[in-house]
């Protein structure tokens, strides 16, 4: 794990992932492979034990993902290979279980990105 220019809140569970310039919030749980930078991850309100609900990726951020300037409200769900960095630099859009605002891509409470989903 590896963390530079970041606040990270206590409870945490980062394995193998880089964040740069980002904020974590309690209880948020980052997977191996993920890259965060600019971000603001507000955690869980709770620990996920075991496997995930079925057809639900688990709790917190998966494998592999790469975050830049997302906000990632509690408890949402963002599946393996996810990548979400607006390289179109969209300055408003909807989808589904996210928006985008002033450019900085938003997953809502308890939000559920696929794996594999760009925005």
């Amino acid at each position: 794990m590896h963390a530079r220019d970041s606040l990270i809140s206590e409870g945490c569970y980062l394995a193998g992932c880089a964040i740069d310039a980002s904020v974590v919030g309690v209880r948020a749980a980052v997977r191996e492979g993920t890259r965060i930078s600019r971000s603001v991850l507000l955690g869980a309100d709770f620990y996920e034990y075991g496997d995930p609900p079925e057809g639900l990726p688990a709790l917190g951020i998966g494998k592999d993902v790469v975050l830049d300037r997302v906000i990632i409200d509690k408890n949402a769900r963002i599946g393996d290979g996810a990548r979400l960095v607006n390289e179109q630099n969209v300055d408003q859009a909807d989808g589904d279980n996210w928006y985008i605002r002033g450019g900085i891509i938003v997953v809502p409470k308890g939000g559920v990105i696929p794996p594999g989903t760009v925005v």
